[in-house]
Formats: structure tokens, C-alpha cells, sequence
């Protein structure tokens, strides 16, 4: 995985397209937004498990489910300040 994020970093700064700033800013995305899925499988599943079992969990599974997104959300605020 490191590898291959490693090399996409090279061939975006290699097209002379994006200064160092923008292709920083758009692997921050990229990155943040693929760590905040694989948080949301783990968090959903587990998520809905609890709401089969007691219907009141609802708003707090909704909120955990939620929460990894605010992740991808200040990354984006990153992309606005470059």
C-alpha cells in the first residue's frame, strides 16, 4: 500500500500539473478519505449489529458511524487553504 501511494506521489509531481502544495494537499484527501472507509466498515457493521439487538442504539451508532468523516471534511479545508 505504501509503496503504491508512494509511487502515485511521483507520477502526479512528475507532470508538472500540480505544484508541491496541490498534489500534497490532493494525496491528503485521497489518503484521508480511504482511512475514513476503512474505519466506517469496522464502525457500521458493528454499528448495525448493536441496532438488530436494541433499537435504542440508533443515534449513537449514527454518530460513531459518522464521526470518521469529519476526517475527510478537514482534509478538504486543507485543499482550500493551499
Amino acid at each position: 500500500m505504501l509503496e503504491a501511494t508512494n509511487e502515485l506521489g511521483n507520477v502526479v509531481l512528475q507532470e508538472g500539473t500540480l505544484t508541491d502544495g496541490e498534489a500534497a494537499a490532493a494525496l491528503a484527501v485521497g489518503l484521508a478519505a480511504l482511512g475514513a472507509g476503512y474505519a466506517e466498515r469496522g464502525i457500521g457493521s458493528a454499528a448495525v449489529g448493536a441496532m438488530a439487538e436494541d433499537e435504542d442504539l440508533f443515534v449513537n451508532g449514527l454518530i460513531l458511524t459518522v464521526l470518521p468523516e469529519t476526517l475527510v471534511i478537514l482534509a478538504l479545508v486543507v485543499v482550500f487553504l493551499v
